[in-house]
């Protein structure tokens, strides 16, 4: 085989594949370099980042929107606010599910009072969350999880489930 046949042999690869690797490997780099950037001021990028996509200054990031904080040690009431609403918002695509994640501080303070058990907090608070919901959501779609040691909250994730039956 010569030169001349090595160079007249085609690509193997599609060139929208070429472009989607190039991209991604443009992306990578850009958030290392976000990260390794010590004189970049994380209030005004995300100030930036939130009036290039049209949200108002106040308004929450998603990541933010849902957690619900603010259980007193060792109690598995929720505090008070509208966690059904962002539940409304979010889940009507009937793909996905939302996983319910309760969690504790991981002080002494932090456990169930009739077992000492920071896991059987967690469970406790994951599960009254959850009730919240089920008036919103049906219950299947609805996934419990416990994380002891996460902070005296519940934090709520949408994952994509199956095709609707």
């Amino acid at each position: 085989m010569t030169l001349d046949d090595l160079l007249q042999d085609e690509p193997r690869r599609p060139i929208w594949l070429v472009t989607l690797a190039d991209l991604m490997l443009l992306l990578v780099g850009f958030f290392a370099w976000l990260q390794a950037n010590p004189a970049l001021d994380a209030a005004r990028l995300s100030a930036a980042l939130r009036d290039g996509f049209g949200m108002a200054a106040e308004a929450p990031i998603a990541l933010e929107a849902n957690v619900v904080a603010g259980f007193a040690p060792g109690s598995a009431a929720p505090p008070a606010g509208d966690v059904a609403a962002w539940v409304r918002a979010t889940m009507m695509d009937p793909r996905t599910i939302v996983r319910v994640s309760g969690g504790t501080d991981g002080t002494p303070a932090d456990v169930d009072p009739a077992t000492g058990s920071a896991a059987i907090l967690a469970a406790d608070r994951a599960r009254a969350v959850a009730a919240a919901l089920a008036r919103e959501v049906a219950p299947d779609r609805i996934a419990l999880d416990v994380r002891p040691g996460a902070g005296r909250a519940v934090q709520l994730t949408l994952s994509y489930a199956q095709e609707p039956r």
